[in-house]
């Protein structure tokens, strides 16, 4: 049976994106290779780009790269990364952190489920949706 993942891709500034991903909503880097670590052939401007990256987002594996050299990745809105807190504090902190220099799509608010939800899309194009379930306390 094969890993389940999101994998993200990124026109040149994936390494910025992953590491805040990783600060701010406490992902641990496990892998990161760089287009110049390999066989592949690239310029000299583009060795220190990130060919393929693994992060544990809080269980979540979320693999990622930037994209080759010749190629442009167009963001859509097909896709969201969804997290669970396991505090209000936590959501609050790691929404505010994605949000900035974004969109807030739905702003923090009480749920009929339950729950404490929001949502955005952050400055690298990426679609967030964060929720605190206030009946897992």
């Amino acid at each position: 049976m094969g890993r389940n993942t999101v994998y993200l891709m990124f026109n040149g500034n994936c390494e910025e994106a992953i590491n805040y991903y990783a600060e701010h909503l406490g992902g641990n880097i496990t892998q990161m290779q760089r287009y110049g670590d390999t066989p592949q052939s690239t310029s000299a401007s583009y060795k220190d780009k990130i060919m393929h990256g693994i992060m544990d987002l809080q269980g979540l594996t979320v693999m990622f790269s930037d994209v080759m050299e010749a190629r442009h990745v167009r963001f859509g809105d097909n896709f969201s990364l969804a997290m669970d807190f396991k505090t209000e504090g936590d959501l609050v902190r790691a929404f505010d952190a994605l949000s900035t220099g974004g969109t807030v799509t739905m702003a923090i608010q009480e749920t009929f489920w339950n729950a404490v939800f929001a949502m955005c899309t952050d400055k690298f194009g990426i679609n967030w949706m964060f929720n605190f379930d206030k009946s897992s306390n």
